[in-house]
């Protein structure tokens, strides 16, 4: 799994960035599984459904295409039933919702599938929150990013009022507290170190001084 680049982390942590500013580096595709969540949260809203109903959501799970597409810019176009939903998958309202889909083992199942298939195709960066655990466990870069709560919580709260969100530095710091708990107590790929990942902290470093560290440790192999 040569050409599989795995990284977890909780939210806030700097790993989307590192990720993409890695792929972009090495000349990878940049996979952002959370992403692939959030677009079948987003199908889920737009019908109705109960996101409690877990069977209804596992049924839908399989009913949808999901894709990561790079695009000239190394960024990402996140495909939803061939429509490219990458900026309507960030709302406030679908990211309270995102942790019911994620929690459903056949969801999880169903994009551990398509997280493969994807992986299959060679050269990629991918993060999320089991991707070096259960989605890529025999890969050979295995990577955990982290961070001190604050420093976490300063970033979020940062990045959403960038994004003209009205929201406070409490609530940010309230949900990130439930979304790690959320995150870590899952019964299905739960976050966690996957064996033989590196632990990077990246409290008091830059992006471009972390993707540096990933970037030596990967060179230093070949």
């Amino acid at each position: 799994m040569i050409d599989i680049i795995a990284i977890d982390g909780p939210a806030g942590s700097g790993k989307s960035t590192v990720a993409e500013l890695l792929a972009r580096r090495l000349g990878y595709a940049y996979i952002d599984t959370g992403a692939m969540y959030r677009a079948l949260t987003l199908k889920a809203m737009r019908e109705g459904l109960d996101l409690r109903d877990e069977e209804k959501i596992a049924r839908l799970s399989m009913e949808t295409k999901l894709d990561i597409v790079p695009d000239a810019l190394g960024g990402i176009s996140v495909m939803l039933d061939n429509e490219d939903v990458a900026s309507l998958i960030r709302t406030p309202e679908l990211t309270e919702n995102v942790s019911c889909i994620a929690k459903v083992a056949a969801v999880r199942q169903r994009m551990k599938d398509i997280q493969r298939s994807i992986g299959a195709r060679g050269k990629a960066v991918f993060e999320g929150r089991d991707i070096a655990t259960v989605v890529f466990p025999k890969s050979r870069f295995k990577f955990y990013i982290d961070a001190d709560f604050n420093e976490r919580v300063n970033r979020r709260y940062r990045e959403l009022i960038s994004k003209g969100v009205d929201i406070s530095r409490e609530d940010v710091d309230r949900d990130l507290k439930i979304r790690d708990h959320k995150d870590i107590t899952r019964k299905i790929g739960p976050l966690k170190v996957a064996d033989g990942a590196i632990v990077i902290d990246t409290t008091r470093m830059t992006i471009d001084e972390v993707a540096d560290r990933l970037q030596g440790y990967i060179t230093a192999c070949f």
